[in-house]
This record gives structure tokens, sequence and C-alpha cells, in this order.
């Protein structure tokens, strides 16, 4: 038996329709501000690798500085005369003064 209910189950089907397009909507919007911290927060972590790999490389060159300090004489003669101002016997050392600057005082 086939009942032909007219507009009624025409408008059910719509109603139905409503209902599932505002759940999905409804779940959108309550999911939005998560998928917003997620992008947030990758581009944080992207950011935070590059920091890494910057000072990674800081390291690399930290480590030849101690490693050249600790195995080589000649770096630790080096730094002796250009920072704390040794010399040989019988050396002569000359030291020149910046040039000034004419910073006026305040």
């Amino acid at each position: 038996m086939n009942v032909d209910l007219g507009i009624w189950s025409t408008l059910t089907k719509v109603v139905v329709g409503l209902v599932v397009i505002a759940v999905l909507l409804l779940m959108g919007i309550c999911y939005l501000p998560v998928i917003q911290e997620n992008e947030r927060m990758q581009r944080q972590i992207l950011k935070m690798q590059q920091q890494i790999q910057v000072e990674e490389e800081k390291s690399k060159e930290l480590q030849a500085e101690i490693d050249a300090i600790s195995h080589d004489p000649k770096t630790v003669e080096r730094l002796a005369r250009e920072k704390l101002g040794y010399a040989k016997p019988d050396e002569t050392i000359i030291h020149f003064d910046p040039p000034p600057t004419n910073n006026a005082a305040p």
C-alpha cells in the first residue's frame, strides 16, 4: 500500500536535511578554535626548530674554539698576545689607541 502524504513527506526530508546541516555547522564551529590553535602551535614548532638549528651552529663554533684552545698551543699564544698583551722576551708591543670620537657631552 503506497500512501502519498503529499507535502508532509517533502517537508520532513527538508527538515531532516536542515538538521543534518545545522549539526555539521555546529561541529565545525566547535572545532574551529582547536584547528586554529593547532596551526598556531605548528608555526611555533617550526620557529623553535629554526632557533634550535641556529643554537646548534653556535654550539659547534664554540666547541671548535674550545678544542682549538685545548689542543693547539699556537691558538693559546695568539689569544694571550691579543687579549692579555703578553709578549715573548725581547719583543716590543705597540698599542694603538682608538681614534677619538666627537661625542658631545649632554
